[in-house]
């Protein structure tokens, strides 16, 4: 399997020019790769091929000599991301989906590029980068496993280095449990053996601060150097906010990943939900897809399974004697009259969930 690793980058002055010049190269070589295609199929109704225009870099090199100075693979790699958004372009027209054709990249959109298989090594404290040079970068944690790929990526002014590696599957060691996971506003999980997890909030916390710097954004004049700066900040708390809910999320799943050898979610449709306007900043703040997505990443990694289910009345159901019992939203206690079974609300719909789970694996 393979996992990501994401450390910071302390590169020299020198070296972060060398980074921003390499993401400028890859931009304009990016933009005009995708101005060929769509040109191409606009005169001759062909569709250009990775390969196809891999085989153009060469001839590049010799028309544009600064392109000599990025590694080729980076270049490469490149062509294939282009390859890659088209594909997916393609597969969303074919589904019936939103098609969200490729696109031109502008300068504040294009942050990273890759070294695919070679041109980079990890040795000690330094990081090797063909082209940039020995990068100073902090290791928080051991990598285990074969590097097979490095990503270079420039965030509000900050850099970082992904290293993908290859490692084999450690399975935990079985614990015989299972859990139902009713996710909400109120508490951001409740388990069907009733733990209560609370929201993280931590959008609502600091959106007094968004707010003071959302303010000073919109005084400095367009263009300047004093808005730039403005907006970095701006774009520092919205990251600083990210993390703080990814923490949480990490901490939650490996929990669960630890105790339980089936963890069940329901399969919700958040971006349905977000057009809820009364309800759209708390479902986005509370981040539950990213903690399903973590919780299933981990389980597969360790050995167990993650199972999603129709989330259909299953907080309307009795978990005890399967009749449907119809509550609003402000009832948070589930009274059954047909079995007298009492129980907390979402408790109720954890047992449900889990419940379902266990049909759909059996």
């Amino acid at each position: 399997m393979l996992r990501t690793y994401k450390f910071r980058l302390y590169p020299k002055p020198e070296q972060q020019e060398r980074i921003d010049f390499t993401l400028e190269r890859c931009r304009l070589l990016y933009n005009r790769l995708l101005d060929e295609r769509i040109y191409a199929y606009r005169t001759e109704k062909k569709t250009l091929t990775y390969y196809e225009q891999k085989k153009t870099l060469p001839e590049r090199k010799k028309a544009i000599p600064v392109l000599k100075e990025v590694y080729s693979q980076v270049l490469q790699n490149v062509a294939e991301r282009l390859d890659k958004a088209y594909k997916a372009f393609f597969k969303r027209v074919q589904s019936g989906g939103k098609a969200g054709f490729p696109r031109f990249k502008g300068e504040n959109r294009y942050h990273s590029f890759t070294y695919p298989q070679s041109g980079f090594s990890v040795e000690g404290k330094y990081l090797h980068l063909s082209k940039i040079g020995e990068v100073r970068i902090r290791l928080h944690r051991q990598v285990t496993g074969t590097i097979k790929t490095c990503t270079i990526v420039r965030k509000n002014g900050r850099y970082y280095a992904c290293l993908t590696a290859e490692q084999a599957l450690k399975p935990l060691p079985k614990t015989g449990k299972e859990v139902g996971v009713d996710l909400g506003i109120k508490h951001l999980a409740v388990t069907s053996d009733e733990q209560f997890f609370a929201p993280s909030q931590q959008l609502r916390r600091s959106e007094w601060r968004l707010k003071r710097l959302g303010r000073l954004v919109s005084k400095k004049k367009k263009g300047s150097h004093r808005r730039k700066k403005a907006i970095r900040l701006l774009a520092r708390m919205h990251e600083k906010i990210a993390n703080q809910r990814k923490d949480y999320a990490h901490r939650i799943s490996h929990e669960w990943v630890l105790r339980y050898d089936l963890i069940a979610f329901e399969d919700l449709n958040v971006q349905g939900m977000i057009k809820n306007h009364h309800l759209a900043k708390s479902i986005v703040d509370a981040g539950w897809r990213q903690l399903v997505q973590y919780t299933t990443y981990k389980a597969e990694s360790a050995g167990k399974r993650v199972v999603q289910v129709n989330p259909h009345q299953t907080s309307q159901r009795c978990a005890s004697c399967g009749e449907i019992v119809k509550k609003t939203w402000v009832e948070r206690v589930h009274r059954c009259p047909f079995c007298g079974y009492v129980q907390d609300r979402d408790v109720n719909a954890a047992i449900n969930i889990l419940q379902l789970a266990r049909q759909k694996v059996s």
